[in-house]
């Protein structure tokens, strides 16, 4: 009779912590291929959105596509009774000193803040990028449409904030178009300097840039597959954190790396179908994305984006040559694909929103011991918590343990030295936050 109980509160722990919620699919199916095409196309219709295009024409350049982008967001919070706080936020850039910037400029961020209702002061942010390039990133008359890169992600952006403003959520949500990507990340750092001044708490940047091909140069052809990029740690950790992880571990579990595999996880919890591939880098091979300018200050951001890039159709002059088609034209966006990566990031953020914050002052123990100890300070919200363990080669928290709403708790017959620990809070619906890895050692 005893193990029947123990069974019946065994599964009553899994299925209370462990169920999808319908809302998140019930986001999934809002988002709309056929008005990302129509975003897209709009954008990709405005010539050219180089950095030093026309900022005065109503149907080319920069300063068109703002506005725009503008107007959209506006519209999208007259229809849920003004839940947008719609903005530009500037800086200005000089030439001088720096050959990508041919003239002084005005780098024109558009932001709608979608307000929580219980923690207003933590933000997840989606950004996309509004400005696109030929050849020449200094050309600003020719020709760029930029169809994927990266109207794709800034239409994500938008259709994010049409989907989820017909909701509720605790935490703030951003959805962000930036500017000068293509010249130096200047949009980012503008905005990220933006949030410090404004003492926001951001838990997490999700930078989509590029979320529309789905034919690799290389002859790979998937709309399954998409790539998160993500730093090990912070560059802002200090010297005794850095030795700390000499000696207990670490190496691969910064803030950034934990949001990563919380995509990854919400993922494969709600669209199987997906293929997310943890990259285990800040971006790409020697380049960089809008998320970097976050990671600089100390908060957690990551890049998602195509699994399968075709260079011919970025940072190209639009023509043919040898047979081949050059340039970012708008045959060559899958808008399905886009609508995908779209859900992806408003599935990620939803959870994230409506999640309690994650737990304080993780700490561990056992050394030599036959178990592991792990204790945190409890976070206002939260009904219960859940520690995650994994093999220490994993790339993924395989192994998970809700304990209930206590402070501490021991891990009987884990062994510490042979796995990587974290613990994450838990809401009342189930939502979790993101897990966050010890960074201290009690005895």
């Amino acid at each position: 009779m005893k193990s029947f109980v123990f069974f019946i509160i065994v599964c009553f722990t899994f299925s209370s912590f462990s169920q999808t919620e319908q809302r998140i699919y019930d986001i999934i199916n809002a988002v709309s291929s056929e008005r990302i095409k129509a975003d897209i196309t709009t954008l990709a219709n405005f010539g050219t959105r180089n950095t030093f295009s026309d900022t005065i024409s109503n149907t080319r350049g920069i300063g068109a596509a703002r506005r725009w982008i503008k107007d959209e967001f506006e519209t999208i919070s007259k229809d849920c009774n003004n839940c947008l706080d719609v903005f530009y936020q500037k800086d200005f850039v000089k030439a001088e000193g720096n050959d990508r910037v041919p003239q002084d400029t005005w780098i024109v961020n558009v932001a709608a803040v979608q307000k929580g209702t219980k923690y207003p002061n933590r933000y997840i942010i989606m950004s996309g990028d509004i400005d696109s390039r030929n050849s020449d990133g200094s050309d600003f008359t020719k020709d760029a449409p930029g169809a994927n890169d990266n109207a794709s992600g800034m239409a994500g952006a938008i259709e994010a904030a049409r989907v989820l403003s017909k909701y509720k959520f605790e935490s703030s949500i951003v959805y962000l178009g930036l500017s000068g990507e293509e010249q130096g990340l200047f949009g980012g750092k503008g905005f990220a300097d933006y949030a410090k001044t404004q003492g926001w708490d951001i838990i997490g940047v999700l930078n989509n840039d590029m979320i529309g091909n789905i034919e690799g140069v290389n002859g790979v052809i998937s709309n399954r597959d998409f790539r998160i990029f993500s730093e090990p740690v912070p560059p802002t950790e200090t010297d005794r954190e850095r030795q700390m992880r000499r000696f207990y571990g670490g190496e691969v579990d910064g803030i950034s790396r934990q949001l990563a595999r919380y995509v990854f996880k919400t993922t494969k919890t709600y669209m199987p179908e997906m293929n997310p591939m943890m990259v285990y880098r800040l971006d790409r091979f020697g380049r960089g994305g809008h998320h970097r300018p976050f990671n600089d200050l100390g908060w957690a951001g990551i890049r998602i984006m195509e699994a399968h890039e075709n260079y011919n159709q970025q940072h190209q002059d639009i023509r043919t040559e040898n047979g081949i088609e050059y340039g970012d034209k708008l045959k060559f966006v899958n808008f399905g694909y886009a609508a995908k990566l779209t859900a992806v990031n408003a599935i990620t953020m939803a959870s994230l929103a409506w999640a309690p914050p994650a737990p304080n002052n993780v700490a561990i123990g056992g050394i030599v011991e036959p178990s592991a100890k792990l204790k945190w300070d409890k976070v206002d919200g939260a009904t219960g918590y859940k520690i995650y363990w994994r093999d220490t080669t994993s790339p993924t928290w395989d192994h998970s343990r809700f304990v209930g709403d206590v402070s501490e708790f021991t891990l009987d017959g884990i062994v510490i030295d042979n796995y990587f620990f974290g613990v994450a809070a838990v809401g009342e619906d189930g939502f979790e936050s993101v897990v966050v890895f010890p960074n201290s050692i009690f005895r």
